[in-house]
């Protein structure tokens, strides 16, 4: 087994063995996740489709999570908020293998396929998501795989939403649909977070609500506040980085059991007959 093996397999034990801390703490210094990212983390790990081996992750943030799927996967990140990009940059230019570009999806040349196309916390940030779902789309191989994440229900829409730039929340059975209504099959949705992801949210709500009270909101654009957005709650000491990934590791156990929660995962497959 090589080095780099040996810490991918850290990793899936950090996120996927809820009582079994990471061996090889080095990504999680490098690329810390926050709190609710080790949750979806979590079930992301438990979803990803077999026999993949490119991914394309459409706005990776700061690269935590893609640093983790570079070490399983020819991973290709992209990111068009450039601060978040710069993060991004400097995480993998420590890494063995794996992607970032500063661009967008529809830079990318329609040859361009991938096994798994992922966007994770993304979608709720675009207006018109069912042409962003289309267009991920096209970027999959038939017979390939589209996974994303969204916070759920809308009835859940509250100060953090409005203050990241979300355009609307996801409920589970309408999420399917869509992905459906684009020619998806296998589709699968999974709610998870559950009970930590409530009350991380009500924390998220209250600072956020404060902040909505002391900043003209409309001097903001949406496009602003999403690329903010991935920049909030970031740890960088790498203390406070192991203190989140061995404390949040039974509620990642118990939200298996719970199967609800503030957040929702859509897994589906592109039909191996079909391409765009």
């Amino acid at each position: 087994m090589t080095s780099e093996t040996q810490s991918a397999t850290s990793e899936r034990g950090g996120a996927g063995s809820a009582g079994a801390p990471a061996q090889e703490p080095s990504l999680n210094r490098l690329a810390p996740l926050t709190p609710n990212a080790w949750l979806r983390y979590d079930m992301i790990e438990r979803m990803l489709p077999p026999g993949v081996v490119t991914v394309l992750e459409v706005g990776c943030g700061q690269g935590a999570l893609g640093a983790r799927l570079s070490a399983r996967f020819d991973y290709l990140g992209i990111e068009p908020d450039p601060e978040s990009f710069g993060v991004a940059q400097g995480r993998f230019a420590h890494l063995p293998k794996g992607e970032v570009r500063q661009t967008t999806i529809e830079a990318l040349g329609r040859e361009v396929l991938f096994d798994l196309v992922c966007a994770f916390e993304v979608l709720e940030h675009i207006e018109d998501d069912a042409s962003a779902l289309r267009e991920w789309a096209s970027h999959i191989k038939p017979g390939g795989w589209l996974m994303l994440s969204v916070p759920a229900h809308q009835r859940r829409y509250a100060a953090a939403d409005q203050h990241a730039g979300h355009f609307r929340r996801y409920d589970p059975d309408k999420l399917a649909s869509l992905a459906a209504e684009i020619g998806l099959e296998d589709v699968e949705v999974r709610e998870y977070g559950a009970p930590l992801g409530y009350a991380l949210e009500f924390g998220r709500n209250t600072a956020h609500r404060r902040e909505l009270k002391r900043m003209e909101l409309g001097d903001v654009s949406m496009e602003q506040r999403s690329g903010a957005s991935g920049r909030l709650f970031q740890p960088s000491n790498p203390a406070v980085a192991a203190l989140i990934q061995y404390s949040t590791a039974p509620f990642r156990y118990m939200q298996r059991a719970l199967s609800h929660g503030p957040g929702v995962i859509l897994r589906a497959k592109l039909p191996a007959g079909q391409a765009d």
